[in-house]
């Protein structure tokens, strides 16, 4: 027997509140810019520059003593969590993250084997398992990338889908990803996670989830105006969305549930990318419907998709 967790012949007019659901997503995203320029992003080693240390002790030590020795060594800002071990060795792993930034590697050397000296003494059996440094100027040069990287792929994607489909489907799905990627980021920012290189790569794996959620909507809409080339565009875009709402509340949940685990048990190193892919694919499910949806509805589309010539002013529909 088949698992059905939605009826087969839904009938949800997902249109009903559509001008409340856009004001919600505007206010998202002028949210989401305040924030940003009122609490700016927490960044990590990654983009702000400084070193990470992840070390193992055989004893179980509180975070305190470490930030305590670290703060007299005066390394800049001090950050210091505990990790799982993986292993299954019985060690306590602790990640400490120093402010220890400059492009004068030979310093930033030295700075490290002090550190490790004093730990050594205060800590016996202490062991190194990571020790990673970024330079001022290269932080500089990831935050750049990160970004380029965020809007090349929207670019992309926008094209693909202009090709693929019309060029309204293009800005529908260029304005949901922006929409996705600038949320995501003001939640990180309200809530003063860390950001670094780790959510760069969650932010674009919600892009490409989000983008193939569009793009299955987006082929059923195609195929619901060649066989009703008559019906209302807000009709055709609410039975789109309940002829795949099965395969989008399975899709959702399966991926949340291999989410939840890496977030219970995974430990911290992974704990911000999981965290943000949450996020993303819930805000991008919901970008998909009152987003993408509504730029397709605003322009209208081509109602004989088979002729180059055929009806695009759809405009007159969207009562909503």
């Amino acid at each position: 027997m088949r698992l059905r967790l939605v009826p087969d012949n839904t009938r949800i007019d997902f249109f009903r509140y559509m001008r409340f659901w856009l004001a919600v997503s505007i206010l998202g995203i002028l949210g989401s810019f305040a924030s940003i320029a009122v609490f700016g992003l927490n960044y990590g080693v990654d983009f702000r520059g400084g070193t990470l240390i992840m070390a193992a002790t055989p004893e179980e030590h509180d975070v305190a003593e470490f930030r305590g020795l670290l703060t007299e060594l005066d390394v800049g800002d001090v950050g210091v969590t505990t990790a799982s071990d993986t292993t299954g060795a019985g060690r306590h792993v602790v990640l400490m993250r120093l402010g220890v930034t400059g492009e004068d590697a030979t310093n930033q050397r030295e700075v490290i084997a002090q550190v490790q000296a004093a730990l050594d003494q205060a800590f016996p059996g202490i062991s190194y398992l990571q020790v990673d440094t970024v330079g001022a100027k290269v932080s500089d040069e990831l935050v750049l990338d990160g970004v380029l990287a965020v809007l090349l792929s929207v670019i992309g994607i926008m094209f693909y889908i202009w090709i693929r489909f019309e060029w309204q489907f293009g800005l529908g799905a260029a304005a949901s990803l922006l929409h996705d990627a600038i949320v995501v980021v003001g939640l990180f920012s309200l809530f003063q996670m860390e950001f670094d290189l780790t959510i760069v790569a969650a932010v674009l794996t919600v892009l490409g989830f989000s983008i193939n959620d569009t793009v299955v909507v987006f082929d059923r809409v195609r195929e619901v105006l060649r066989k009703y080339k008559r019906m209302p565009l807000v009709e055709v875009l609410n039975l789109a969305f309940n002829e795949t709402l099965s395969r989008t509340v399975m899709t959702v949940l399966t991926t949340m549930l291999a989410l939840l685990a890496i977030l219970i048990f995974g430990g911290p190193t992974v704990r911000g990318f999981s965290v943000a892919v949450i996020l993303g694919i819930v805000i991008g499910t919901y970008s998909s419907i009152y987003v993408a949806s509504a730029v397709v509805l605003w322009f209208g589309v081509k109602r004989d998709w088979g002729s180059a010539k055929g009806e695009t002013g759809a405009k007159r529909d969207a009562r909503v």
